[in-house]
C-alpha cells in the first residue's frame, strides 16, 4: 500500500483585515446609526430603506461605483429641475491623489424625504398579496350566487369596453412613467415610493384584465376584447389616450410622478373611477366592478398621494431652493391642468350610457377640481387659471 504524497497547498493565513474581523462599539448593534431617524427611535423601513444605496455625495470619495456611457455616474441630480438644498454645491473634482473630498458636497437636502408608508420590499408584497385575495375573493362569490345574472344588458357592455379601456391606462402609467422615474430618483427612498406606487397600477391593470377573462366565461354576451378598439378609436378616449401617452414621454422624473399623482389622477382618476363607476355599478345590479376599481382608487387616494405630498411639500418648503422649486412646479401645473381638463370633459358622453344614471357629469366634474384645490393648496401652490377649461 502507497500513500499518496502530501500536496502542497497555500494555508490560509488571518491578518485581521477580513471583512467582519474588526471589533468596534457597534459590532453587535442591530440597528443602523449613519443616519438621523425621522422620529425618535428609526423605524424598521429606514433600517432598510434609508441611504441603502450608497452615495458619494455622503460616503464614496473616490465618486460613484458605476456609470454610464456618457460619462455621467450614478444618479445626477440634474435629472429633474427641482432642487434641493445643497444641490448647487459644485461638485468635488475625483482623481489620482485628489483624497475623493466627496464630503464637501452633501446635497443633503434629498436625504431627508421618507415614505409615509413606511413601504419597503415586504411590506409591498404583503399589501399586492391581500388585495389580490380580497378581489378574488369577491369574484369566486359572485360567481357562486350567479350575480352577474343581474347585470343590466347596457352595463355588459360598459363594463366590457369602458371598465376595460382602464387597464390600458394603468398599464401604460404603471409600465412606463413610474418604473422609469423609479430609476432616475435621487435616492433610495425615492426610487422605492415609486417603484410601489408602480407596481400598485400594474396590479391594477391585472386584476382589471382578469376580471375581463372571468366575465367572459360567465356572461355569455360579454366581449372581452371590446377595450382594444373602445382605447383605439373611441372619441371619447382619446383624449384621455393622448394625456397619458404625454404622461409617459416625460423625461424628469420629479415632473412625470407630480404630472400623474397631484394632476392627472385626481382629476381623470378619481373622475372616472369613483364618480362614474363606483357610483353607477351597484344601479345597475353590479356589486363586484366596484370592489375592484375601488381597490386601485384607495392605492391613489390613501397610498400614492399620500407620498407624493410628503415629497414635494418638503421641496416646496425647502431651505434653500423653495422659490425656486414652487416657479417650475406651478408652470408643471398651468401646463398640465390645461391638457388634463379637455380629457376629462370628453369623457363626459360616459356618463348617458348606463340605464341608471350616476350623478351629473358636472357635478362630478365638481367633486374632483374641489379635491384637487385641496391638494393644490396643501402643496402651498397656486390654482391654476387652467382649472375653469
Amino acid at each position: 500500500m502507497t500513500t499518496a504524497p502530501e500536496r502542497s497547498v497555500p494555508k490560509p493565513v488571518f491578518t485581521d483585515a477580513e471583512a467582519g474581523a474588526k471589533q468596534f462599539p457597534d459590532s453587535t448593534a442591530r440597528k443602523f446609526n449613519y443616519f438621523v431617524p425621522q422620529k425618535r427611535k428609526q423605524t424598521h423601513y429606514e433600517d432598510v430603506t434609508v441611504e441603502v444605496q450608497p452615495d458619494p455625495r455622503h460616503y464614496l470619495a473616490q465618486g460613484w461605483l458605476y456609470g454610464f456611457a456618457d460619462g455621467q455616474g450614478g444618479y445626477p441630480l440634474d435629472w429633474t429641475v427641482l432642487k434641493a438644498w445643497g444641490s448647487d454645491r459644485p461638485e468635488p473634482q475625483r482623481g489620482p491623489g485628489s483624497g475623493g473630498r466627496g464630503y464637501e458636497w452633501p446635497a443633503h437636502g434629498w436625504h431627508e424625504f421618507r415614505d409615509p408608508n413606511e413601504e419597503w420590499e415586504l411590506s409591498l408584497y404583503r399589501y399586492n398579496a391581500n388585495v389580490v385575495r380580497q378581489v378574488n375573493a369577491n369574484v369566486e362569490a359572485a360567481k357562486r350566487a350567479k350575480a352577474f345574472d343581474q347585470w343590466n344588458p347596457n352595463w355588459i357592455r360598459f363594463v366590457a369596453q369602458h371598465v376595460g379601456a382602464w387597464m390600458h391606462v394603468d398599464h401604460g402609467l404603471g409600465l412606463y412613467l413610474f418604473a422609469n422615474a423609479n430609476r432616475r430618483g435621487p435616492t433610495n427612498m425615492h426610487n422605492t415610493a415609486i417603484a410601489v406606487n408602480s407596481m400598485h397600477l400594474i396590479r391594477a391593470a391585472q386584476d382589471l384584465a382578469l376580471y375581463q377573462l372571468t366575465l367572459d366565461e360567465e356572461i355569455e354576451s360579454f366581449f372581452g376584447a371590446a377595450h382594444l378598439e373602445t382605447w383605439n378609436s373611441d372619441p371619447t378616449w382619446q383624449g384621455v389616450r393622448d394625456l397619458a401617452e404625454r404622461l409617459t414621454a416625460i423625461d424628469d422624473w420629479a415632473e412625470a410622478v407630480f404630472a400623474a399623482n397631484v394632476v392627472f389622477q385626481p382629476l381623470v382618476g378619481e373622475l372616472f373611477r369613483s364618480q362614474l363607476v363606483m357610483q353607477a355599478a351597484p344601479r345597475n345590479g353590479d356589486f363586484v366592478t366596484p370592489t375592484i376599481v375601488g381597490a386601485e382608487e384607495f392605492d391613489f387616494s390613501e397610498r400614492d398621494l399620500r407620498y407624493t405630498l410628503a415629497l414635494f411639500d418638503l421641496l416646496t418648503n425647502d431651505r434653500e431652493f423653495a422659490e425656486h422649486n414652487l416657479r417650475i412646479m406651478n408652470g408643471w401645473l398651468a401646463e398640465w391642468v390645461g391638457r388634463t381638463i379637455p380629457a376629462a370633459r370628453a369623457l363626459q358622453p360616459l356618463w348617458s350610457q348606463p340605464d341608471a344614471k350616476p350623478i351629473r357629469f358636472e357635478d362630478a366634474l365638481d367633486r374632483v377640481k374641489s379635491r384637487f384645490a385641496g391638494i393644490v393648496e396643501d402643496l402651498s401652490l397656486d390654482l391654476p387659471k387652467e382649472l375653469e377649461r
